[in-house]
């Protein structure tokens, strides 16, 4: 096949990002918000999965069977060693989005998703993607799809098309991808410098090209030198997503069913006044400016009745992932940044410091002096776990079918860290998904899982990896450059780590 990257940019290899949207664990609170019966999840499968550490620690950390496709066979090799290592039964592969979707031998699915993936394919590949929706996606599963939307790129988006176009044209031949992106970045530096008309008129886009410049160069060239880029708008999205008979679920973003953080009272009045939700959902983009959007799509969403998703709520079982009194009391959302009241968080928090599972149910139970109601409730634990402070818990039969998993996994990763900085989450068999877990973290981790018990022998293990790295330290902004300053430092991080990241590791299931 002459042009198997169908235009994606393939030169490059994708970054290594752990994506939590992407764990079927997470469709549950905006599922049951919206009063909607939730899927199974026997099967899953990721389109596009890039390195493929989303779908192999979904895998490894649950008992569903998951299958993805990545054409890059050099992202789709590191994806089979992580799956290998894991042995979860991952099948990952590496062909074509024609090829994959026309496939025979596939399940159906419960959930099937696609992170970025919808902006930067052909109408085609489009094509193929929604006849694969409408063919794979059991009656009741669950779509994710993201992607790139107006009106937010709306300024932008000539912008781009101008640094796509001085790659393809003006760079001498044979330079690489990084080259040129370089050279189409000054040349839009200079091009700006002169004030053009259109800068003027569209002030904010100098802030935009400010932090596209500062992002990591393999992000960039996925994000904006395809051949095929296309933001497109909510409307249009689900008139293609109707042919495959998905029905709009709701946000995977859980700020966004907060609308006091993104809607004035004069926003909030204006929607509520429109009775297409299809239509309400494209005017919203408007009004908050949105740039992309995450979000699920049901085939035969199915209404609960008033009962049956209270039921449902309060047993969903919910875990805290960080130490209570680093729990920062405020919240982000289009309008800015919101204050959380302490007398309506504290008592949450207060009830799930430990570390232990606790359902809804319970902690409504525990507040009913407070008269605390169910709806108040969930939006608390969906705000504590937008800020990932919080995360829903699995039942006791996956957690336990995942633990031999995630095991396998972590310990492949922390070698890895003997080697490389650049993955930076763990899979835990209790949320069914990743914990972030930063590379000295993860070293200290390995040492512990190597029979080393005191923070001084971790130092002792990880100082000469770290000499190997050539990676020092530092404290305050400032690198140390002494020996002894790096391991003051070092051992000082691994007695924070034995005292407040341990514990939550533990509850996660990642250490025993």
């Amino acid at each position: 096949m002459s042009n198997w990257n169908a235009g994606y940019v393939a030169e490059v290899a994708y970054t290594y990002g752990y994506y939590e949207e992407l764990n079927p664990l997470r469709l549950q609170l905006p599922l049951l918000a919206a009063g909607l019966a939730l899927p199974a999840h026997g099967t899953a499968c990721e389109l596009g999965f890039g390195q493929g550490v989303s779908v192999n620690i979904h895998a490894a950390a649950s008992s569903t069977r998951w299958f993805g496709n990545d054409f890059n066979p050099a992202q789709v090799a590191f994806a089979q060693e992580l799956a290998g290592a894991a042995g979860a039964g991952a099948q990952l592969s590496d062909e074509s989005f024609e090829q994959f979707c026309q496939r025979d031998d596939l399940p159906d699915f419960d959930y099937i998703a696609l992170h970025g993936i919808w902006s930067w394919v052909s109408e085609e590949n489009r094509a193929l993607i929604v006849d694969f929706l409408h063919r794979k996606l059991k009656v009741g599963g669950v779509a994710y799809i993201s992607y790139n939307t107006q009106p937010g790129w709306a300024a932008m988006m000539p912008l781009r098309d101008l640094l796509s176009e001085h790659s393809r044209v003006m760079a001498a031949p044979g330079v690489g991808v990084l080259s040129r992106i370089e050279g189409a970045i000054d040349f839009v530096e200079r091009m700006i410098a002169t004030q053009p008309r259109y800068m003027l008129a569209n002030p904010l886009l100098a802030d935009r090209f400010d932090k596209l410049k500062a992002l990591d160069r393999n992000y960039v060239a996925h994000e904006y030198f395809n051949m095929d880029w296309q933001p497109m708008a909510f409307s249009r999205a689900a008139a293609l997503l109707v042919e495959a008979k998905l029905d709009f679920a709701g946000s995977a973003t859980y700020t966004d069913h907060v609308d006091m953080l993104n809607l004035t009272a004069e926003h909030q009045q204006f929607l509520a006044d429109i009775p297409d939700p299809i239509f309400r959902e494209t005017t919203r983009a408007f009004l908050v400016n949105q740039q992309f959007r995450k979000d699920y799509w049901v085939k035969g969403a199915r209404k609960l009745t008033p009962f049956a998703q209270a039921k449902a709520l309060r047993a969903v079982r919910v875990l805290l992932l960080t130490p209570r009194d680093e729990v920062v009391l405020s919240v982000h959302g289009v309008l800015g940044d919101a204050d959380m009241d302490e007398l309506v968080y504290g008592p949450v928090l207060d009830l799930l410091f430990d570390h232990r599972v606790r359902t809804i149910g319970e902690l409504e139970q525990a507040l009913a002096e407070r008269e605390v109601s169910l709806a108040a409730l969930l939006q608390i634990i969906m705000i504590l776990i937008s800020k990932g402070s919080v995360n829903a818990v699995q039942d006791e039969v996956e957690i336990a079918a995942a633990r031999p998993q995630t095991e396998r996994l972590n310990r492949h990763l922390l070698e890895l860290a003997l080697e490389r900085v650049d993955l930076n989450t763990l899979a835990s068999p209790v949320t069914g998904g990743g914990i972030f877990v930063p590379h000295l973290q993860q070293l200290f981790l390995r040492a512990k899982l190597q029979g080393w018990q005191l923070p001084e022998e971790w130092v002792r293990e990880v100082w000469p990896v770290l000499q190997r790295m050539n990676r020092l330290l530092s404290k305050d902004g400032q690198v140390l450059l002494t020996e002894d300053e790096n391991l003051a430092e070092l051992y000082r991080a691994a007695q924070q780590f034995a005292e407040r990241g341990l514990p939550v590791l533990q509850a996660v299931g990642i250490i025993g």
